[in-house]
Order: structure tokens, then sequence, then C-alpha cells
């Protein structure tokens, strides 16, 4: 192993975090407009991502709530039921995707807090800024998440 390589025993050193007056922690890969940048487009996200779970459940209720209003035949004949647990069941696990990226987007501004963002959590090495901006909450180099594949 050459001594360039990084692996999660050996992290890289994360340099010094600036911060400006709202917190917002900055670094010399990641310029603070870069970092503003990043924070609007995770706080619109999560807005977003709230905003699709919380329709997706309220989906899914109204679903158990017009079965229990005796519209839809539960029998062999009918098949209506089925669908009905098809797509709460789908709204659920959509609703959950939904809340599971929220989750990674508050880790995310959390590590714009502390100033670690933009740094792989596993190597500590810079993320490339195209794949922050394509998934600002990206928190590991693309051949870390990858894992394996092809060893």
């Amino acid at each position: 192993m050459s001594s360039s390589t990084v692996t999660a025993d050996t992290k890289a050193e994360l340099p010094k975090p600036r911060f400006n007056k709202d917190g917002l922690g900055y670094t010399k890969d990641f310029d603070l407009s870069f970092i503003k940048e990043q924070y609007e487009a995770l706080q619109d996200e999560r807005e977003r991502l709230t905003g699709q779970a919380k329709r997706l459940e309220d989906e899914a209720h109204q679903l158990v709530e017009e079965a229990e209003m005796g519209d839809v035949q539960f029998d062999d004949e009918g098949g209506e039921g089925d669908t009905m647990v098809v797509e709460r069941e789908r709204d659920l696990a959509l609703s959950a995707q939904a809340r599971e990226a929220v989750s990674e987007i508050d880790a995310a501004l959390a590590r714009i807090a502390a100033g670690t963002y933009g740094y792989s959590v596993v190597s500590h090495r810079p993320i490339p800024r195209e794949r922050l901006e394509a998934i600002p909450w990206s928190s590991e180099l693309v051949e870390e998440k990858v894992g394996g594949i092809g060893r």
C-alpha cells in the first residue's frame, strides 16, 4: 500500500474550519459561497421531502379510513382489498424513504454547523463538488459508498 492510499483506518486530517456569523462552517476546499448554496439546497430539499412524507402518510391513513367505512369488498371476488393494501404499503415505504433522506439531510446540515461538510465521513478526503451539487447530503466518496464492487 502506498503512502498516498487512504483507508478507513488512516483518515486524512480535516482542515480547520472558519465560521460566518450564521454558524456556517467553511474551509479552504469549500468556500463560504459554496457552503451557503449547499445549505439552501439542503433546506429546500428537506422541506420538499418532509412534505412528501407527510402527504404519503396521509394518503395511507386515508386508504385505511375508507376501507373501514365499508367501501371495499375484501372477499375472493373483490380484488380491491389487495390493491388498497399494496397502495398503502407503497405509500408507507415511500414515506419511510423520504424520512430517511431527511435524516441524511439533517446530518449534512450538522456537518455544515461543525465545519466538516464536504469531507468524507470515512476518509476525511474532500468529496467532489459535482457529487455534492448532485446529492448535497453526500457523506462519502463514490468509491467508499460502493465498497468492494469489482475487488
